[in-house]
């Protein structure tokens, strides 16, 4: 057994992005990673105006904008009826990219200090000790750890999320297929956000720069035992075949996708009304990102929520003096909970905004027609400005 002073659980954006705000602000911590590696696999993430503030306030932002191609546009096309018509077409708002994973990844990760991560540390359980109070961390190896401070980036199937008792995420009637394609001698596509329908299957397409393209596929549920997932050959194979009435480009782009970007997701998402009352702390031990609010890819939120509470979460704690690095003063403890405190309720609002707007289109997409007109109402009704969610600005670090 050992003493680390802040715990971090998880080295994917959300957990490398909270070490790097803490390592900003003065605070250090270690990031416990599962992964023998890193885990810069997969595909990309979209990074809107809202996320580049908070990338520009961990730094990083300078080096990533050189790896993608600025968007010009978003418009979605239906391809219904052999007619390509478009069904809606607008100008992007602001700064708005798409970026390989494993390039935010190692940006993040190269800006930290260089023993900040340990990996083939696969969390078990979280108990408090009854002497102490501190949380113990027990790891699948047997090994323990006692610290100070635990903070989640653990994903939508979070260990320390449990510990809070936070109720299971749920999942949509929907899954998806990403996956990226290289075009060697360029791709002929636009420089915009295009999602195409038809036949009840939604197929997005995002240029990253002149060679490299993020694709997905929407379509609902399949009952098929999890581990067939697993195999790209069988995911690539299944997305042909899905795209067969599609035009022959787009069988071409998973035909001669990357193999290892290859991925098949079932949707999930925690209920808005959950994030309104949840509590996302306990004493010291609190969660960020997916373990905290997990949603639907509708609005391309996830990633820069996570970027957000990183910003969020390292402000506050160096509001409230946990941030000694010139004294070595050790964490104060009881000033931690306070901290915890504040950053939830800066957080509550926004991620329940960005939570339930993505929750209402996920159930337009999966829902009969009469219900469709219910959640076409309430959006409406709560996001008349359906892009106003980019404004966002998390403030300085």
């Amino acid at each position: 057994m050992y003493d680390e002073e802040v715990v971090i659980i998880g080295a994917g954006i959300s957990g490398l992005a909270t070490a790097l705000a803490l390592h900003k602000k003065g605070i250090k911590s270690v990031v416990m990673e599962r992964s023998k590696s890193l885990r810069n696999d997969g595909s990309a993430i979209g990074i809107r105006p809202n996320g580049w503030r908070a990338l520009d306030q961990l730094g990083v932002a300078d080096i990533l904008r050189p790896t993608s191609i600025p968007l010009q546009r978003e418009r979605v096309v239906s391809l219904d009826g052999g007619k390509q018509q478009d069904i809606s077409l607008y100008h992007c708002i602001g700064e708005t990219r798409c970026l390989l994973r494993k390039d935010v990844i190692d940006t993040l990760y190269a800006a930290l200090p260089p023993t900040t991560v340990k990996f083939s540390c696969e969390l078990e359980s979280i108990e408090l000790d009854p002497l102490t109070t501190k949380p113990v961390l027990r790891f699948i190896d047997g090994s323990t750890i006692t610290t100070k401070v635990v903070i989640g980036c653990d994903g939508g199937k979070s260990i320390v999320a449990n510990f809070l008792k936070l109720k299971p995420t749920k999942m949509f009637t929907a899954s998806t297929i990403r996956g990226l394609t290289n075009y060697p001698h360029g791709h002929p596509f636009d420089l915009e956000f295009t999602k195409f329908k038809k036949d009840g299957i939604l197929v997005g397409r995002i240029p990253i720069d002149n060679n490299m393209v993020y694709w997905f596929c929407s379509q609902a549920s399949i009952s098929k035992d999890e581990e067939i997932w697993k195999n790209p050959e069988v995911i690539r194979q299944h997305t042909i075949e899905l795209l067969s009435n599609y035009p022959q480009e787009f069988q071409e782009m998973a035909q001669n996708a990357d193999m290892n970007s290859l991925s098949f997701t079932h949707l999930r998402y925690r209920h808005p009304w959950e994030l309104l009352t949840g509590t996302f702390f306990r004493g010291t031990v609190t969660v960020v990102g997916d373990a905290m609010h997990v949603m639907g890819p509708f609005l391309g939120q996830g990633g820069s929520a996570a970027l957000e509470d990183a910003v969020v979460l390292a402000r506050n704690m160096a509001q409230l003096g946990l941030n000694h690095a010139e004294s070595g003063s050790k964490v104060i403890v009881h000033r931690v909970g306070k901290a915890f405190d504040q950053f939830v309720r800066q957080r509550r609002t926004r991620v329940v905004r960005l939570t339930l707007q993505a929750y209402l289109i996920g159930m337009l997409a999966t829902s009969s027609r009469l219900k469709k007109i219910i959640w076409i109402m309430l959006l409406i009704l709560l996001f008349p400005n359906q892009n106003s969610h980019v404004d966002y600005d998390c403030g300085d670090l």
